[in-house]
């Protein structure tokens, strides 16, 4: 089942980041990625630092496994390795299709001067961060197939960087750019469930 992961882990960066990059720069001339030049220390230079190494991390528990490291007891089993698998399938089907939604307001990373539309149709009309959503599974998905400590500790730390870089980082960025439209959508749409999270103003 590791190697299985692996796989899927592989296959998963190749498409949501190295595919989508190079449709989007054929598409618009830009490869999408933003954060070049961040302060050290800033909110975003740490969300980054850390989901790199979240990245990282779900590429070390499988080949953990396959180098011997054992998995938590109370996780190895069959049918949970087994929902690991259909999670992380689910979850590179649903990071595709949500990167689709966005269009040419696709990024990696937020740029303070740049303005992009406000994408609220198609996967971002049931979660304002389908994307992120789907990281979760997929990471969520893998940690159960590879149930390991180090797998373990890459989904935590994918969870936290993911709701570090999304409430302190672009929420505050969309609210700033994209003012009460942004507002009335987030009163509407759940930040990464549908109807769950939905930004309710005093």
């Amino acid at each position: 089942m590791a190697l299985t992961a692996l796989i899927i882990y592989l296959v998963w960066g190749l498409l949501a980041f190295g595919l989508r990059s190079l449709v989007q720069r054929r598409r618009t001339g830009d490869s999408g990625f933003r954060g070049a030049g961040l302060a050290p220390g800033s909110v975003q230079w740490w969300a980054r630092i850390t989901f790199i190494a979240a990245l990282l991390g779900g590429a070390i528990g499988p080949l953990a496994e396959l180098a011997g490291l054992n998995p938590l007891a109370s996780l190895d089993d069959p049918l949970v390795r087994g929902a690991g698998l259909l999670l992380a399938l689910s979850g590179v089907a649903a990071t595709l299709a949500a990167q689709i939604s966005m269009g040419a307001s696709w990024r990696v990373g937020v740029d303070e001067n740049e303005r992009t539309a406000l994408v609220t149709t198609g996967a971002f009309a049931l979660a304002r961060n389908p994307v992120f959503t789907a990281m979760i599974l997929t990471a969520a998905g893998l940690a159960a197939m590879v149930p390991n400590a180090v797998s373990i500790s890459a989904l935590v730390l994918t969870v936290t960087t993911i709701e570090v870089q999304v409430r302190a980082v672009e929420e505050p960025y969309l609210r700033r750019v994209h003012g009460e439209d942004y507002h009335r959508y987030a009163a509407a749409v759940g930040r990464f469930l549908p109807g769950v999270g939905r930004h309710h103003r005093a």
